[in-house]
């Protein structure tokens, strides 16, 4: 049994090659897909490798006998089943709806340890005060420690700040600085705790082995015994279905090109079998192609003397209907003479006009620039006899 038996041969032939075009470009484009762990990627996740990624604090946390695991499901989902004993990690978050807020709300009211960091995650917390940061910084900044709490005598830190806090409220403890900007902020937020850092620079894994960065991060979490740490990931775009897998390039690539195989299908299928009608008649020149090939003919034959012949000639006829004369071969003179009687405000030239073209009928050698200006001048008179008829007509 063929495949597709249905269709033409040259149809059924035509679709295999559009299907294996698909696969291939399927593949390649999955090939050269954006690998997420390369170091551009600026996102601090869990899974990634790339130097602004965070798997080495989280493995690190794993082995050193952290009871941590990967958050992917919604927040509500975790501020729903957790108590005083959880710790939050939210590393940068990218995207945040109004349920991530209730859900960060509720788990500090339980008691709970959120660890944040970043302008955006700044937004989540409750009444928080982050805001832009008024100072430059270029690279990595060497924190200044602040505060006499235990986490700010954590060592040396260095982070990439992008974002400051305002420091409205006195229960907030500033622990780090940078140039004078707040850079680590401490407080209690109802039952629970905050920590928040103006960046994740000092887990990610290009930064976590410099200075202090390990112990400030550790000191950031709390004590180890007793607790439960949750790594979110699912404000970092990640998917809380088993489809987020099949999301990206690739997929987009092969959606398309079922699409297209789709429409080959129906259009191949049904162009033998629609209505049948009867070929266009071939559209006919425009007035303007026939006027530039009249025009070409003319230059051709050098045939100016006859351009300014028939201009001439509609003059005269538009003229003696004019001034009721239709059919008398009047001169030049004479045909201007009439003109004055009728239209008294004829302009000084028409005389000198009429003459000129009546000279020009007669010169084989008239150049075509002189033509043209004789069959413009004539256009000109005709418009205005013509607009002095209408108005004498109105009044």
């Amino acid at each position: 049994m063929k495949l597709f038996a249905s269709l033409d041969a040259k149809d059924r032939k035509l679709l295999m090659y559009c299907l294996v075009s698909v696969v291939l470009l399927a593949f390649l484009s999955g090939f050269l897909a954006r690998n997420e762990n390369r170091d551009d990627n600026p996102v601090p996740g869990s899974y990634l490798t790339g130097k602004h990624g965070a798997r080495a604090a989280y493995e690190l946390l794993n082995r050193s006998g952290y009871a941590i695991q990967r958050w992917e499901q919604p927040l509500s989902d975790l501020a729903a089943q957790t108590n005083a004993q959880s710790v939050l990690i939210l590393a940068e978050p990218i995207e945040i709806g109004t349920d991530d807020y209730k859900a960060v709300e509720t788990f500090l009211k339980k008691g709970g340890r959120v660890l944040v960091t970043g302008m955006l995650g700044g937004q989540l917390i409750p009444d928080g005060a982050v805001q832009p940061s008024s100072q430059f910084q270029s690279g990595a900044c060497k924190l200044t420690p602040e505060g006499m709490d235990a986490l700010a005598d954590s060592g040396e830190v260095w982070m990439e700040p992008s974002g400051s806090w305002h420091l409205g409220n006195p229960r907030y403890r500033v622990e780090y600085n940078c140039a004078d900007a707040p850079a680590v902020v401490e407080f209690a937020e109802g039952a629970g705790h905050v920590v928040w850092w103006a960046s994740s620079t000092p887990l990610e894994n290009g930064s976590i082995s410099r200075g202090a960065n390990l112990s400030f991060f550790l000191n950031s979490l709390g004590p180890r015994e007793g607790h439960n740490f949750y790594w979110d990931e699912s404000l970092h775009g990640e998917a809380p279905s088993q489809w987020s897998y099949t999301r990206g390039p690739a997929m987009n690539l092969l959606l398309c090109g079922l699409a297209g195989i789709g429409l080959l299908v129906v259009f191949s299928f049904s162009r033998r079998r629609g209505p049948v009608r009867d070929l266009p008649l071939p559209v006919r020149a425009t007035p303007v192609e026939f006027l530039e090939a009249l025009g070409s003919l003319y230059a051709k034959a050098g045939a100016s003397q006859t351009a300014v012949e028939l201009a001439y000639d509609r003059f005269r006829r538009l003229g003696g209907g004019l001034c009721g004369l239709n059919g008398l071969c009047m001169s030049a003179s004479e045909l201007a003479h009439a003109l004055r009687r009728r239209f008294p405000q004829a302009p000084e030239d028409l005389d000198a006009d009429l003459n000129a073209c009546a000279e020009a009928c007669g010169d084989e050698k008239l150049s075509p620039r002189r033509a043209l200006a004789l069959v413009q001048t004539l256009s000109r008179h005709g418009d205005y006899f013509q607009s002095a008829a209408r108005a004498m007509r109105s009044s």
